[in-house]
Protein backbone atom coordinates (compact mmCIF):
# COMPACT_ATOMS: atom_id res chain seq x y z
CA UNK A 1 0.00 0.00 0.00
CA UNK A 2 2.99 2.51 1.16
CA UNK A 3 4.68 1.43 -2.26
CA UNK A 4 1.80 2.16 -4.23
CA UNK A 5 1.16 5.70 -2.91
CA UNK A 6 4.98 6.27 -3.75
CA UNK A 7 4.45 5.25 -6.72
CA UNK A 8 1.34 7.30 -7.66
CA UNK A 9 2.94 10.79 -5.86
CA UNK A 10 6.49 10.20 -8.11
CA UNK A 11 3.95 9.86 -11.11
CA UNK A 12 1.61 12.43 -10.56
CA UNK A 13 5.12 14.56 -9.40
CA UNK A 14 6.73 13.63 -12.76
CA UNK A 15 3.36 14.35 -14.85
CA UNK A 16 2.43 17.57 -13.46
CA UNK A 17 6.29 18.80 -14.53
CA UNK A 18 6.11 18.08 -17.68
CA UNK A 19 2.75 19.60 -18.01
CA UNK A 20 4.38 22.82 -16.94
CA UNK A 21 7.53 22.47 -18.40
CA UNK A 22 5.56 21.87 -22.04
CA UNK A 23 2.94 24.73 -21.13
CA UNK A 24 5.53 27.26 -20.61
CA UNK A 25 7.77 26.38 -23.58
CA UNK A 26 4.80 26.06 -25.80
CA UNK A 27 3.10 29.46 -24.63
CA UNK A 28 6.83 31.72 -25.47
CA UNK A 29 6.66 30.26 -29.21
CA UNK A 30 3.06 30.71 -29.27
CA UNK A 31 3.39 34.60 -28.77
CA UNK A 32 5.49 35.94 -31.24
CA UNK A 33 3.40 34.27 -34.17
CA UNK A 34 0.64 35.97 -32.57
CA UNK A 35 2.17 39.59 -32.77
CA UNK A 36 3.24 39.36 -35.76
CA UNK A 37 0.04 37.65 -37.14
CA UNK A 38 -1.67 40.65 -35.38
CA UNK A 39 0.16 43.36 -37.06
CA UNK A 40 -0.06 41.62 -40.31
CA UNK A 41 -3.63 41.41 -40.17
CA UNK A 42 -3.68 45.16 -39.11
CA UNK A 43 -1.33 45.91 -42.08
CA UNK A 44 -3.68 44.31 -43.90
CA UNK A 45 -7.06 46.04 -42.46
CA UNK A 46 -5.38 49.32 -43.00
CA UNK A 47 -4.45 48.71 -46.75
CA UNK A 48 -7.99 48.23 -47.80
CA UNK A 49 -9.40 50.71 -45.36
CA UNK A 50 -6.74 53.15 -47.72
CA UNK A 51 -8.40 51.69 -50.86
CA UNK A 52 -11.60 52.24 -49.57
CA UNK A 53 -11.14 55.71 -48.81
CA UNK A 54 -10.04 56.20 -52.20
CA UNK A 55 -12.46 54.47 -54.11
CA UNK A 56 -14.95 56.47 -52.15
CA UNK A 57 -13.41 59.91 -52.82
CA UNK A 58 -13.46 58.81 -56.04
CA UNK A 59 -17.27 58.36 -55.60
CA UNK A 60 -17.91 61.35 -54.19
CA UNK A 61 -15.68 63.61 -56.88
CA UNK A 62 -17.88 61.91 -59.76
CA UNK A 63 -21.28 62.55 -57.80
CA UNK A 64 -19.75 66.77 -57.71
CA UNK A 65 -18.80 66.59 -61.27
CA UNK A 66 -22.78 65.28 -61.98
CA UNK A 67 -24.34 68.16 -60.16
CA UNK A 68 -22.11 70.99 -61.88
CA UNK A 69 -23.06 69.85 -65.21
CA UNK A 70 -26.50 68.59 -64.65
CA UNK A 71 -29.26 70.21 -65.27
CA UNK A 72 -31.44 66.79 -63.56
CA UNK A 73 -34.68 67.66 -61.58
CA UNK A 74 -33.15 64.71 -59.07
CA UNK A 75 -30.01 66.89 -57.55
CA UNK A 76 -31.76 66.52 -54.24
CA UNK A 77 -30.97 62.53 -54.58
CA UNK A 78 -27.44 63.30 -55.61
CA UNK A 79 -27.00 65.67 -52.77
CA UNK A 80 -28.16 63.00 -50.42
CA UNK A 81 -25.55 60.61 -51.73
CA UNK A 82 -22.94 62.59 -51.40
CA UNK A 83 -24.06 63.39 -48.13
CA UNK A 84 -23.78 59.73 -47.40
CA UNK A 85 -20.36 59.13 -49.24
CA UNK A 86 -18.80 62.43 -47.05
CA UNK A 87 -19.99 60.41 -43.56
CA UNK A 88 -18.42 57.12 -44.77
CA UNK A 89 -15.13 58.75 -45.79
CA UNK A 90 -15.17 60.20 -42.46
CA UNK A 91 -16.01 57.29 -40.73
CA UNK A 92 -13.19 55.47 -42.55
CA UNK A 93 -10.89 58.23 -41.91
CA UNK A 94 -11.53 57.83 -38.14
CA UNK A 95 -11.20 54.14 -38.45
CA UNK A 96 -8.15 54.11 -40.56
CA UNK A 97 -6.43 56.61 -37.86
CA UNK A 98 -7.20 53.80 -35.09
CA UNK A 99 -5.35 51.53 -37.36
CA UNK A 100 -2.60 53.48 -38.08
CA UNK A 101 -1.97 54.27 -34.16
CA UNK A 102 -2.38 50.85 -33.37
CA UNK A 103 0.22 49.73 -36.09
CA UNK A 104 2.74 52.22 -34.46
CA UNK A 105 2.14 51.17 -31.03
CA UNK A 106 3.22 47.75 -32.04
CA UNK A 107 6.13 48.69 -33.96
CA UNK A 108 7.23 50.62 -31.11
CA UNK A 109 6.67 47.63 -28.56
CA UNK A 110 8.46 44.59 -30.20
Amino acid sequence: MKLTAIVLLIVLAIGGTVISLGFLTSQEYIDVPEITNQYEKLETYKNELEKINQNNQQVLEDLENKIQNSDDVHLDQINEEIKVIKQVIEENKAELEKVITKLSQIESDP
